[in-house]
């Protein structure tokens, strides 16, 4: 992903395209502000759009490599004209799409996932210039619980990514999901082999998607559940998030294993080493939630969700 923010020259009409930010750390929410700098060489130069884009690599609904996706598009200019030997300026506010991807987390990029700020330049008659810059995506107040509490109670991130796509039954405004892997702590481990989590935010809260799987052979058996839980940002500083998020997951997995019940290695989460007291129950589902994703039972791909 090239990420210089400023375009090459175009030999064709002699436009540069410069793009800055004031400050490249935002969070999902707020606005991005900056400005676009257009220089013209020996001729005038006719604009006839400048759009704002999201950028970002994602792995496709179909299984194959990731590919760049623009995921979220603002229009900041209409049609107007760069003169000879002159520079143009744009500022802007771009507004982040709640659902937008987090890519720092205690102050360390997430992974190899890194977003970045694409400038289109629409040139009469038909050439687009692009110029892309980095933008640092820092977790809400709400998503920073979420993620530190998973820490504390021993969860390690193995990977994190974006996936094409819509998730059955959830709201979503973009065509995008983030999906963050990790490795099982070991006061959980057993029932569940593999956690994955899932966060669609919103102005109101955020709704935590819990993946689970338990792989039972080396050829790739498997039993997967989905478990969903909305939390709201209101609030969110008198929680106890440790254990919310706890009792997110015994819940998840204790349904998990009673969908395999059948099967030897089931088995319920009953004691958290980390939490003096039982948990809070879940968040009972808000706006949004309704209705399970696949069904449960043993083999490739099935669920069942909350």
């Amino acid at each position: 992903m090239r990420l210089t923010g400023v375009s090459a020259e175009s030999a064709w009409t002699g436009l540069s395209v410069s793009t800055t930010l004031t400050s490249p750390s935002t969070r999902p929410g707020l606005r991005l502000p900056g400005r676009v700098t257009l220089a013209a060489a020996g001729e005038d130069v006719p604009v006839r759009h400048i759009r704002l884009g999201l950028v970002a690599q994602a792995e496709p609904e179909e299984p194959s490599s990731p590919r760049l996706v623009q995921y979220h598009q603002v229009p900041v200019a209409g049609r107007f004209v760069v003169p000879a030997g002159r520079r143009r300026a744009v500022d802007f506010a771009l507004p982040l799409p709640w659902e937008t991807p987090v890519t720092i987390f205690g102050g360390v990029p997430l992974m190899g996932l890194r977003t970045g700020l694409r400038t289109e330049v629409s040139v009469d008659p038909d050439l687009d210039q692009g110029a892309m810059v980095p933008v640092f995506v820092h977790p809400l107040p709400t998503q920073q619980h979420i993620l530190a509490a998973l820490e504390t109670l021993g969860f390690v991130m193995r990977q994190a990514g974006l996936q094409q796509g819509r998730l059955p039954g959830v709201e979503q405004t973009l065509p995008v999901y983030q999906r963050l892997g990790y490795w099982v702590a070991p006061l959980y481990a057993g029932p569940i082999t593999e956690l994955e989590v899932i966060l669609v935010t919103n102005a109101a809260g955020v709704e935590v998607l819990l993946w689970m799987d338990r792989r039972l052979s080396l050829a790739g058996v498997t039993h997967q559940s989905i478990s969903r839980f909305r939390v709201w940002h209101a609030g969110q500083e008198r929680r106890d998030w440790v254990a919310t998020v706890d009792g997110w997951l015994r819940h998840a997995i204790n349904r998990h294993a009673a969908a395999a019940s059948h099967a030897d290695w089931s088995a319920t989460i009953r004691e958290s080493a980390h939490v003096s007291r039982h948990p809070d129950e879940p968040v009972a589902p808000g706006y949004g939630l309704g209705g399970t994703a696949g069904s449960g039972g043993i083999g490739g791909g099935g669920s069942d969700g909350t």
